[in-house]
């Protein structure tokens, strides 16, 4: 299914399985939230309702583009293309920072440090992230979930082409948790289904 049917109201895949997650996240505090690679605009669209402000970005022109049709007539919701590389708050820090599907795009040291920068006092950053099998471990957990992965994308009629830019992850998981270590102590990384991770991070 093509880019058409992400611009309906509503549909699931296995980066939108996880916006209840950062909804309840972005509604503990309800402040100004940075989406980083926004793609559609459907995250966005979601958060506004518990968000004070909500900048979504997304460094493709036409994901851009439908994700600011999508929310252009929510007060508090911003689209801006630009990649979170280049992008310049101004003065602006955020609340909650998000990333779904979209830091395995960037140098994942770089992006956390960037993001921390930008965060509030006790702020969170928040990651759906995507690794790369190179373990033992990380090929067993795959092939543990498949089961589930099937029946879950079956059961919620999945979309899983939404017509965004993808690429395939070079960092494994284990190599994720050892720069996060670095550059965000007592960030908290599990593995979830779907063959996504979680981070998230709350800094004092």
């Amino acid at each position: 299914m093509g880019a058409a049917n992400s611009n309906r109201r509503d549909y699931w895949n296995h980066n939108t399985a996880y916006h209840r997650w950062l909804l309840t996240i972005a509604a503990c505090r309800g402040g100004d939230v940075l989406d980083v690679g926004c793609g559609d605009g459907l995250l966005a669209q979601r958060l506004a309702p518990v968000a004070h402000t909500v900048t979504a970005i997304d460094p493709d022109p036409l994901s851009a583009r439908r994700a600011g049709e999508r929310v252009r007539a929510l007060p508090g919701v911003r689209v801006r293309q630009s990649a979170f590389e280049a992008f310049d708050p101004g003065s602006q820090r955020f609340d909650l920072i998000t990333f779904v599907a979209s830091l395995h795009h960037m140098d994942t040291r770089e992006a956390l440090v960037r993001a921390r920068d930008m965060l509030n006092p006790g702020g969170t950053i928040a990651v759906v992230g995507l690794s790369a099998n190179k373990t033992v471990g990380d090929w067993i957990w795959s092939a543990i979930c498949l089961p589930a992965v099937r029946v879950g994308s079956w059961r919620h009629s999945e979309v899983p082409e939404i017509g965004v830019a993808v690429a395939d992850p070079r960092e494994s998981l284990d190599e994720i948790r050892r720069v996060a270590g670095d550059v965000l102590p007592g960030a908290v990384i599990r593995r979830a289904l779907y063959y996504r991770y979680l981070l998230r991070c709350t800094l004092g």
